[in-house]
């Protein structure tokens, strides 16, 4: 089920309005699984910053990738011991191809 978001409370305070509408945009893009409704998403794992294990990263550009028979996409990738940057593996899912 959606999120309304044209909100029904609060109709005489815009600022209100418009942090309800984006949260319900963002859990909407979320439950989708677009990668629109998330804030951390990236090319690459972090090379920077303090990370804690089980932290996770979309992958914003991913791409097949590998060899015939054996083609994979990275989805992203999951900190698997906390740090600054942390480290982080790659979430891969075969195609098939």
């Amino acid at each position: 089920m959606k999120l309304r978001t044209t909100p029904t409370v609060a109709t005489t305070d815009p600022v209100l309005q418009r942090e309800l509408r984006e949260h319900a945009t963002q859990v909407n893009l979320i439950s989708e699984g677009r990668i629109a409704g998330f804030y951390a998403a990236a090319t690459a794992a972090p090379t920077t910053g303090p990370w804690m294990q089980g932290d996770s990263m979309m992958n914003s550009a991913p791409v097949e990738a590998g060899t015939a028979g054996s083609k994979y996409v990275i989805e992203g990738w999951t900190c698997v011991a906390s740090g600054t940057p942390g480290t982080w593996v790659q979430r891969r899912f075969l195609t098939g191809n």
